[in-house]
């Protein structure tokens, strides 16, 4: 079997409660969504079919025990799923980052999901598939709000609420798109009284925001 791939690199993870660390990252082409703010528009087309072969040969060769596998969209590729069992047959520590409008019902349930849930600003949370929020596993999954303004925090609330986020997950990633003022969603947050964590994205601080690969 095998899979479209844009780019397979060793970095550091940049976001989630996993920033800082380590990790090989597995980026597939495709996505069927097309968020506003969308920093990765580069992986919607192209790629390169690799065998599930050349990849681990290529993600064994970093020595990384923690692999993201992200997009794109991951989750669109029907091929990912056994995939992401051989991932953590071999003992990887993964991480799958998903726009949340696909299913995670097939995921391997030892895989961690980061499940993005679209805000309004995105122009795309009409399209988003509530029953993974019911998915969701205190001990292992996260859930990320990219925010765009204080109208897509207090969706971001809403939703919080709604689906007991804060029992049902292990951690509620608040996420505001790179380049806006910060500081109203900072106050917000630290107002809120909520179990939620202001999630700034490392890697565009340390390499920028137009670099691809991070």
């Amino acid at each position: 079997m095998d899979l479209r791939i844009t780019e397979i690199f060793l970095s550091i993870q940049g976001e989630s409660s996993h920033a800082g660390r380590p990790c090989s990252f597995v980026r597939l082409t495709g996505c069927p969504m097309q968020c506003v703010w969308c920093d990765s528009e580069y992986t919607f087309t192209g790629g390169e079919r690799m065998s599930f072969d050349d990849i681990l040969l290529r993600l064994d060769d970093f020595g990384c025990r923690l692999i993201e596998v992200t997009g794109g969209e991951p989750l669109a590729q029907k091929n990912v799923f056994p995939f992401i069992t051989e991932l953590c047959d071999r003992n990887y520590e993964v991480l799958i980052e998903t726009g949340g409008f696909v299913s995670t019902e097939q995921v391997d349930p030892r895989a961690k999901i980061i499940l993005d849930v679209k805000c309004p600003a995105s122009g795309e949370a009409e399209r988003n598939h509530w029953p993974n929020l019911k998915r969701l596993r205190p001990d292992l999954d996260e859930v990320k709000f990219v925010v765009a303004g204080l109208a897509d925090w207090e969706f971001a609330k809403d939703v919080i609420v709604k689906y007991d986020l804060v029992d049902r997950c292990k951690e509620i990633l608040i996420s505001p798109v790179h380049g806006i003022d910060m500081r109203p969603i900072a106050e917000a947050v630290s107002r809120s009284e909520l179990t939620v964590r202001l999630n700034l994205q490392l890697h565009k601080y340390i390499w920028g925001a137009d670099v691809h690969g991070v």
